[in-house]
């Protein structure tokens, strides 16, 4: 039975179902909470569940939805050229749990920009926070407009919704489950939110198996004769997109800075009840990436192997490619499975980011921790919940903003916004970590602006500069190091 019959109420009534199943979750794990509970759950949430939703997290919706539709379209990440970033990935993980992770637990951080403040002053505490929140809100906004886009497309658009009205729904859904429980409740939520997830992508691929008449040992080959099995890529050099050395180094990178320098990520880390659970939470966490990359990549290769095997017309845009064979030419059950997955998906990374960008106001710009006003803990949780209240606003604004600029495929587009946000982030930690010098705290800002504005134009004109060259991901890279070397012209010796 094909999945073209679901209608817009069934969709929304698996929605409505999903969301209560959340919201009851999140009432079962606020109960008694506290604004500590809120920021970090008093280091009581168990490894093995901050590992799983972690995995949800980095995944999101852009990995479910993008990387599948990729892997035939060509250019970046096409066939599975995407594992040589995740390999990379792996490098990056290593480093925050035996760099990163116990100077965290070491300096009892709630925000780890509180390290810069230490480090080098209250101005670097400041720009840190500042950028994160730039970084985390574009990254997260990315991710959740690309749910919502296609939520809106199956379930407002028949009814004559706008697209407005679907943003703030989704949004005001985030808050409801997460203003009480914060990231107490966001490490239950997100465990669900992942095995709905890949779940999703494994009924998909057991579905497209069948109807190819297909086993997982006869895969490998059929994804060979296809053309979508190739995973390395040396022969086309650095102006290659897809060459091994740039992408393995990227994602190495990407990793450091979206993981170990982010608030969302690390956040979740911090309420692990000790540094060594927390590092077994990042090496199970670690395995099951790897795998769960794979599971998507497979996917990819199987919808497109599928729209060939239909003689259907290749979407417009790769990102729909799954979405259209799950929900017009997939039984009515994939249908379903790719509804709760998209959801999921959307919000594992979206309510993260909610807490985190709320944290971050609390902690590192109105002071909870230290400012005595807010002692009273009823005086504090009405304050977090109007900040939280605020960013979900802010949140729904800049995702309405994606929607006038939208261009090309959005796992590039986020990355490639990442590299220019994040940059200053690799460089303030590098240089804290690598140098024992001080710098001139008030004219870091202007180094943190300058380093990505002279990236950009590095990155725009790069092929002409260096004879065919394009950065791609590593753009991150010379940002961070425009950085560094901004801030090593403010220094000097202790």
């Amino acid at each position: 039975m094909s999945s073209a019959g679901i209608s817009p109420l069934i969709i929304l009534a698996i929605i409505a179902g999903y969301f209560m199943l959340l919201i009851l979750l999140a009432f079962l794990t606020s109960r008694g909470s506290t604004t500590d509970d809120f920021f970090i759950n008093r280091h009581k949430s168990p490894w093995y569940l901050v590992a799983i939703g972690m995995l949800g997290s980095s995944l999101s919706g852009v990995t479910f939805i993008s990387i599948p539709g990729v892997v035939g379209a060509g250019g970046h990440n096409q066939a599975f050229s995407y594992m040589q970033v995740v390999l990379g990935y792996l490098l990056g993980y290593m480093t925050i749990s035996l760099v990163l992770m116990p100077l965290y637990y070491r300096l009892n951080l709630v925000s780890i920009y509180g390290y810069l403040g230490m480090r080098f002053g209250p101005m670097s505490y400041r720009t840190g926070s500042a950028f994160f929140m730039l970084s985390r809100m574009i990254g997260s906004a990315f991710r959740m407009f690309l749910a919502v886009m296609v939520l809106h497309t199956l379930l407002c658009e028949p009814f004559g919704i706008p697209f407005y009205v679907t943003v703030i729904v989704a949004i005001a859904l985030i808050w409801v489950y997460t203003f009480r429980g914060g990231i107490r409740t966001i490490v239950f939520t997100d465990t669900l939110q992942t095995f709905c997830m890949l779940a999703a992508v494994i009924l998909t691929i057991i579905a497209i198996l069948h109807k190819l008449d297909l086993t997982l040992w006869t895969l490998p080959q059929a994804m060979r004769d296809a053309g979508y099995a190739k995973v390395f890529f040396f022969e086309g050099g650095w102006a290659d997109p897809n060459n091994f050395y740039k992408q393995f180094l990227s994602g190495a990178l990407i990793t450091i800075v979206m993981t170990g320098l982010d608030q969302d990520m690390m956040q979740k880390n911090l309420s692990c009840k000790n540094i060594g659970e927390a590092q077994k939470n990042m090496y199970l966490f670690s395995v099951i990436l790897i795998i769960a990359n794979l599971m998507v990549l497979t996917l990819g290769a199987l919808l497109w192997m599928y729209l060939g095997h239909l003689q259907l017309v290749a979407p417009e845009k790769s990102d729909q490619l799954y979405g259209l064979l799950a929900m017009q030419h997939l039984p009515m059950y994939i249908g379903i499975a790719f509804i709760i997955g998209l959801v999921a998906s959307a919000y594992n990374s979206a309510d993260g980011t909610l807490t985190a960008m709320t944290t971050t106001v609390c902690v590192d710009f109105l002071h909870f921790e230290k400012d005595p006003k807010y002692k009273d803990e009823a005086y504090k949780t009405r304050i977090r919940s109007r900040v939280h209240i605020l960013i979900a606003c802010i949140f729904a604004v800049v995702i309405l903003l994606f929607q006038l600029i939208n261009k090309g495929s959005v796992i590039n587009e986020l990355f490639r916004a990442a590299g220019f946000t994040y940059g200053p982030l690799l460089g303030l930690f590098s240089f804290g970590l690598l140098t024992r010098r001080t710098i001139r705290d008030r004219y870091v800002l202007i180094v943190c602006i300058a380093a990505p504005v002279l990236s950009y134009f590095l990155n725009a004109y790069s092929a002409q500069l260096f004879g065919g060259l394009t950065f791609g991901f590593l753009i991150l890279a010379v940002n961070g190091l425009l950085t560094f070397g901004g801030l090593w012209m403010i220094s000097e010796k202790k």
